[in-house]
Parts: C-alpha cells; sequence; structure tokens
C-alpha cells in the first residue's frame, strides 16, 4: 500500500500573499502555518481496530454479568453492574439505523474527499448499542430520503485499511445481492459503483428541442467566458473530467481539462460519469449562478452516477460564482 502523507500536499497552501480590504483599509495578508504533530494510542481499543484492519471483523464487548453487548467495546468493564469485567465478541456485520442520518455536502478540506456521505449510528445484529459509522449509497449520490431511521445496512470494509473508524462504511442492504450480504469482510472493491441506473427522460416535442439548443448555445457562452476569467480557471486548475449531460431534449459534453472549460455536442465514449436532467436549464441556472448545481442534486432536479464526482460538481459551483464575482468588479 502506498504511504500517505498525515496532511495531504494538496492540502497545504502555497507560500502566497494578498492584500484584502476591510472597511476600505488595505491589509497585508500572508499564508503561514503551524506544526503540532504527535502519535496517539487506541490503548485498550486496539483490538477492535486491529480486528477491522487485519480480519475484517468487528468487535465488541460483552457484561460477564448483564451480557450487554457494547459495540465499539469503548470500555473493558461493565458501569452498569458496578465495573464488572467484560470480554471481547465478535457481532454480525448488518444492521439497522437508529435514526435517519444526517448528509454532509460540504465537507471540510481534510475531509472533502469522503463527501457526500451521511454519518450516522448503526444497531449491528448481536449488539445493544449503536456505533457511528459513515453512510453511502451505489445508486449515485446520496440525497434525503435514501437511508432512514430503521434502514437496514451492510457494513463494507475499505480494501486499504489503516486501522481507524473510516475503514469502515455502510450501504443500504437493498442494493446489494444476498451473497454479499452473507459474506463476511465484503470489501469495497466487490461492489460495482458504476452500475448505478439512469432516470429515465421523458420523449421531447418540438418545444423541449428548441429549449435544449437555446439553452446549449447559452452554456457554450458561459464557458466561453469562463475561459477569459483567471479566477474562474484557477477553480478548475490540475483537475481533468469528461461528463456525458442528458437532457430531454438532447444530450451533449463537458469537459475540463486543467484550467480550461468545453461544452459541445460530443461524443464521449467513456466519460468520467453521467449527469441527467429533465430541464437543461437546470445546468444553466447553476453555471449562469442563478442558483447551485449542488442544489438541484440535493433537491432531486440533477442527477449524477457517481458520489466520489461530487468535488467537481463542487468545482462547477465555484467557477460559476468566480465568473458572477468577475463581472461585478
Amino acid at each position: 500500500m502506498t504511504k500517505k502523507k498525515v496532511i495531504p500536499p494538496e492540502y497545504i497552501p502555497d507560500a502566497d500573499c494578498r492584500t484584502i480590504i476591510r472597511d476600505g483599509i488595505e491589509y497585508h495578508e500572508a499564508n503561514d502555518a503551524m506544526f503540532t504533530f504527535y502519535r496517539r494510542s487506541m490503548g485498550e481499543l486496539s483490538p477492535f481496530f486491529l480486528a477491522l484492519r487485519d480480519e475484517k471483523r468487528v468487535l465488541g464487548c460483552r457484561c460477564n454479568r448483564c451480557g450487554l453487548v457494547r459495540v465499539p467495546p469503548f470500555m473493558t468493564r461493565c458501569p452498569d453492574c458496578n465495573f464488572a469485567p467484560t470480554e471481547p465478541v465478535e457481532v454480525e456485520q448488518v444492521g439497522v439505523m437508529n435514526s435517519t442520518p444526517p448528509i454532509t455536502y460540504f465537507a471540510t478540506s481534510m475531509f472533502q474527499h469522503m463527501a457526500p456521505f451521511g454519518r450516522g449510528r448503526v444497531v449491528l445484529r448481536g449488539a445493544d448499542t449503536a456505533m457511528s459509522i459513515n453512510v453511502y449509497t451505489t445508486t449515485g449520490i446520496l440525497v434525503p430520503g435514501l437511508v432512514r431511521k430503521d434502514t437496514e445496512v451492510k457494513v463494507m470494509f475499505r480494501d486499504n485499511r489503516i486501522g481507524e473508524i473510516i475503514d469502515i462504511f455502510c450501504v443500504p442492504t437493498s442494493e446489494l445481492t444476498g451473497e454479499q450480504i452473507e459474506k463476511k469482510g465484503l470489501q469495497e472493491s466487490e461492489i460495482d459503483w458504476e452500475a448505478a441506473v439512469e432516470p429515465q427522460l421523458p420523449e421531447a416535442d418540438e418545444k423541449g428541442v428548441t429549449a435544449y439548443r437555446e439553452t446549449l448555445k447559452e452554456l457554450r457562452d458561459i464557458a466561453a467566458q469562463m475561459n477569459q476569467t483567471e479566477r474562474a480557471r484557477k477553480d478548475i486548475a490540475g483537475w481533468k473530467r469528461s461528463i456525458r449531460v442528458k437532457t430531454t431534449g438532447g444530450q451533449f459534453a463537458m469537459e475540463i481539462d486543467d484550467g480550461q472549460f468545453k461544452i459541445g455536442e460530443k461524443e464521449l465514449e467513456v466519460p468520467d460519469f453521467v449527469m441527467v436532467c429533465e430541464d437543461p436549464r437546470t445546468l444553466l441556472d447553476g453555471l449562469a449562478y442563478r442558483g447551485a448545481i449542488t442544489d438541484s442534486i440535493i433537491t432531486g432536479k440533477l442527477w449524477i452516477s457517481k458520489n466520489i464526482e461530487f468535488t467537481t460538481v463542487f468545482k462547477l459551483d465555484r467557477m460559476a460564482r468566480s465568473l458572477a464575482r468577475a463581472k461585478k468588479a
């Protein structure tokens, strides 16, 4: 496994400075840093994390007196039984959510690569307490209502595990086969993350085709303006993506290529991901900064095929904001 730094290089800002204006006064601002690196022991929780990393098992602790099973095993003695000793016990890897998990779309820089994700608590079979865990879906972007209280979920294991709670996550069992549900230690690579079913679009009438043509022209104009705006180009610097966009009136391609943004009727053989929206003006409103592409996804007006591509959506929204600011300057 390739070793990673505690702070990934992409999170470290350039040695740079700028002038900012507050209340009509200029201030000089420079990037700086504080360093605090340390090692931390998992202590008595070590068996739990080692079992995740090395054995793909989920452990709890069972009180020798009352039999209560706590997951994760956050103590070695039971507080309800005058601190009677506990023993490690393995629990199953299927359970139910004990509440509807909130969804994080805009994460801090350290967790941005994981978004969007739900964060909830699951009660696994054989456990009496709930374990905090991230929730994902194989159906595209995780949206409100997809995972609720009492939704049955399956614990999944990362391919590259380091002995932390992020080594595991869960997905609804309704998205898995019976064999996958039963398998202990199911890994993320054993799931087809690209099998999301695209929404069906209605047949286009003449009015719909006309609207598509007009919208596509406006989208091309916006892309050209973004390419002439330094701030917008910086938003996609170093980023490359090809996107197939399907709408009722027709489909087109959006291509991001290290600071350049192109929109046109081009057939992409193997796009990085797919966007589907009934009305192409939904995407136009986002790029024209009359709304947000992110909001369209959350409300179900726009569908994308891969959860991991939310970073690209975030960059598109930033480009729209940068262009709007440039026009005001």
